[in-house]
């Protein structure tokens, strides 16, 4: 089954999942059973995702761990179509394939759209310790990313790779809320539910705020993101909810206890 949205068909004359895979362009990324690479058609960019079967292993560990498996590209498409659903800006979804019946074996693509013209956040944040942004800039986005937490998680999404560095901005932005434009990418691992179990949601705020640490935020600065992300008087969350806030910085303190120490300024690499 191959899904080609009828806008781009005439970039694409490529029939099957297989001629899509076997495309040149520049790899990106190679992880065990996926590869993804950038091609250009017309002047315009795209990304190909081509899974293959995980395998058996991979399933019954997830299931062991009570986790559902993710067997291919599937998984990220039907995220990008719930995050555009939710007025979450992500990438946008070109075509998606997948083939077989043996779950551990099944192949399947995905084709985005290039977001041109961006860069992640973490390169976009990270020379703010030595050199501070304009507090209205550093708002703004610390709003909006409050605003894109709370929205998942209200709606029971949680993005397991909730980090800076897989939220792209669209630069240049003259720092208006209008013109910002933060689209999260890399949701191969999102999970969808009804409700957003509590677990979820500390390790993604957790994540984020590890993610931050080193680019200068003061404290009022995440003051701010837990009065937006609740919606609710500061007050009163920071009474309410201290004991979901102690597992988020727990969390964050954790994934910083891992961090590999920085290289010094004479060494040999």
């Amino acid at each position: 089954m191959l899904k080609l949205y009828d806008k781009y068909r005439p970039m694409f004359p490529e029939q099957s999942l297989e001629e899509f895979c076997a495309l040149d362009g520049e790899v990106f990324k190679r992880i065990q059973n996926r590869r993804t690479f950038r091609i250009e058609r017309d002047g315009q960019g795209f990304f190909i995702k081509c899974h293959h079967g995980v395998g058996w292993r991979e399933i019954f560990k997830n299931l062991l761990q009570l986790r559902p498996p993710i067997l291919g590209a599937g998984n990220e498409w039907r995220a990008i179509h719930r995050l555009q659903e939710l007025g979450v800006e992500t990438m946008t979804p070109v075509a998606y394939g997948e083939q077989g019946w043996n779950p551990a074996a099944i192949d399947s693509l995905l084709i985005t759209e290039e977001l041109a013209g961006c860069v992640s956040l973490e390169t976009y944040c990270e020379g703010w310790q030595q050199n501070p942004p304009k507090p209205k800039l550093k708002w703004t986005l610390i709003r909006r990313l409050a605003q894109i937490a709370r929205m998942l998680h209200e709606n029971g999404v949680n993005h397991r790779d909730f980090y800076l560095c897989h939220f792209l901005i669209a630069i240049p932005w003259d720092d208006t809320e209008e013109n910002l434009h933060l689209h999260l990418i890399d949701l191969h691992r999102v999970q969808v539910r009804r409700t957003t179990p509590r677990r979820w949601v500390v390790k993604d705020i957790g994540s984020l705020w590890f993610s931050a640490m080193q680019i200068g935020l003061t404290q009022r600065d995440l003051l701010r993101f837990i009065r937006v992300y609740r919606d609710l008087p500061l007050r009163q969350t920071l009474s309410d909810d201290a004991a979901f806030w102690d597992e988020v910085g727990a969390r964050a303190m954790a994934l910083d206890a891992t961090r590999p120490p920085p290289k010094s300024e004479g060494a040999v690499v």
